[in-house]
This record gives C-alpha cells, structure tokens and sequence, in this order.
C-alpha cells in the first residue's frame, strides 16, 4: 500500500473511530431518533443528484438501507442514548464481524473455518464479561441494543454479499433515503411533535457539527475513501484496519468524554480485540505453518 494510501486508510480509521464521541454530543442535544433523522437527510440530500443509483434490484437497495443504514443506527442511538459509552459502543459494535460469520453460514451456506470459530468464542467471552459489568459506567439495557445494532449491521452485509459487487459510495448514498422516514415517524411517536420543535429551534452549535460531522465525515467520506482502498486493493489487506476503530473509539472516548474502563471492562476489551484479531489471520497463520502436501 503506497503512503497516501495507508495515509488514506488511517483517515477513515479516525472518522470512523471519534465518530461515536460526536454522537455522545450530538444526543446531548438532540433526541435520538430526530438525530438519526437529521443524520440520513443530509447524508442523502443533495448526494443523490450527483451520485449514481446502483445497479441493483429496488428489493435490495431497501434492504439495505432498512438494515445497514436504519436498523444499525436505530439501536446504536438508542444505545448510546440509555447509557451505553461512546467506547464500549465502538468495541461492541464489532461483534458485527461474527454475527456476520454466523448469518453468512445460515443463509449464504458459507463454511464456518477453525480460525472463525475460535475467534467466534474469545470474542464471545469477552462480550459476556463487559455484559456482566452492567451498571459499571454502562447500562444493561444500552449493551444489548449495542448487540442488536451489532445484528443489523451484519445483515446489512448479508445484502451487500448477496448484491456482489457494486459501487460502495452509490450504495451508501442511495440507501440513505431509506432511513429518513422511519427516523421521523418514529421521532414524532416515541419523542413527541413537541420535543421534536424544542430541539430544532434550540439546537446547539455542537449539535449542528455532530449531525454535519456524522453526515459528510463518517458516512460519505470514510465510505468514499473505504471504497477507494478497496478498488485498489485486496480486501484481505484493507479489512484489518477496521480493527484498530474500536482502538481509536476507545482511546477518544476517554480523552474527550473521560470515560474510564473497569478492570473487567478491559479485559473483555482485550478478549474482544483478540478474537477479532483471531478471525482476521488465524486463517493465514494457518497456512503458513500447514505442512506441505
């Protein structure tokens, strides 16, 4: 990878990773469901005049906006807005690469391999442990909407398998309209037309930035960008930057929030972070050391 390319993929690592410290911001001022909302308007309008639609099926373009798009964010908001820190959200997230495994092998009959498995299971305990730690800076509830968002987001990858190989920036773009909607209606039953108007009429600069931020940052750009690698190069190689998000995540929300892990807390992280690792090149170390036939 050339240095402005891995410069490149650094840059998406970041927007990706503080993004869940804007959010924390962002829901400060703003309730959740008008945020998400806010965050797929703008992130669709104006893009769609000049991003081309993908050619795909209009069941799949659905799909995915009502997975990857509403699905993930409608519980990630919801979750960071009951109690779930901006860091922990970062690394629960990522159990999004096993429910992925687990939905490819059920749907798509993929087979699940050793290095999966086992990676499957230390992030599994890693996951119980922080799990257990509700009430430790973070709430029961907002953890298991964190895995529920962890869910959506793995089905959404499900659609983008099932599609092959499209134009990821048009994908994102188009599948942005679907969201805006739903955001609303649930906005108006859940947070009321009145809470709706106090928070757009007295909305702060910091919120603005976050739902600017959210927008034209972490889901056009970092997906512009993420596109870009991947059309370049192997996705192999571009893959295991995702996991240093929950690094970058982690490391902000304490520098910026001050938000602090227990000791049990970390050590789920770790066995997260391991299982993760486990399941991005286990498969290769297997390799390197199976005897030659």
């Amino acid at each position: 990878m050339s240095p402005r390319d891995l410069l490149l993929a650094l840059v998406v690592v970041v927007a990706w990773g503080v993004n869940f410290v804007v959010i924390k911001v962002g829901l400060h001022g703003v309730p959740p469901m008008l945020l998400g909302a806010l965050r797929f308007t703008l992130a669709a309008v104006p893009a769609v005049f000049f991003v081309k639609r993908p050619r795909i099926p209009l069941r799949w373009l659905l799909a995915y906006g009502a997975t990857i798009s509403f699905g993930q964010f409608v519980f990630l908001f919801s979750a960071m807005y009951v109690g779930m820190p901006a860091g922990l959200a970062s690394l629960v997230l990522q159990a999004q690469a096993f429910f992925t495994l687990i939905f490819a092998a059920a749907f798509l009959h993929e087979r699940l391999r050793l290095p999966n498995v086992v990676g499957l299971l230390i992030a599994a305990g890693g996951l119980a442990v922080i799990g257990l730690q509700g009430g430790h800076a973070m709430t029961l509830a907002g953890f298991l909407l964190t895995l529920c968002a962890a869910c959506s987001w793995a089905a959404g990858n499900i659609v983008t398998k099932k599609v092959g190989k499209v134009d990821l920036v048009g994908l994102v773009v188009w599948g942005s309209l679907v969201p805006p909607l739903p955001f609303f209606a649930l906005s108006f039953a859940l947070e009321g037309p009145q809470r709706i108007a106090a928070a757009l009429s007295g909305i702060s600069v910091s919120s603005i930035l976050a739902i600017v931020y959210l927008a034209f940052i972490a889901t056009l750009l970092g997906y512009a960008l993420w596109s870009r690698l991947l059309s370049r190069y192997p996705a192999s190689q571009v893959a295991p930057f995702s996991l240093l998000v929950p690094i970058v995540g982690l490391a902000s929300a304490s520098l910026l929030l001050n938000e602090q892990l227990s000791g049990p807390q970390i050590v789920g992280a770790v066995l997260v972070m391991g299982g993760l690792v486990v399941n991005v090149f286990g498969g290769r170390v297997m390799q390197r050391f199976a005897p030659a036939r």
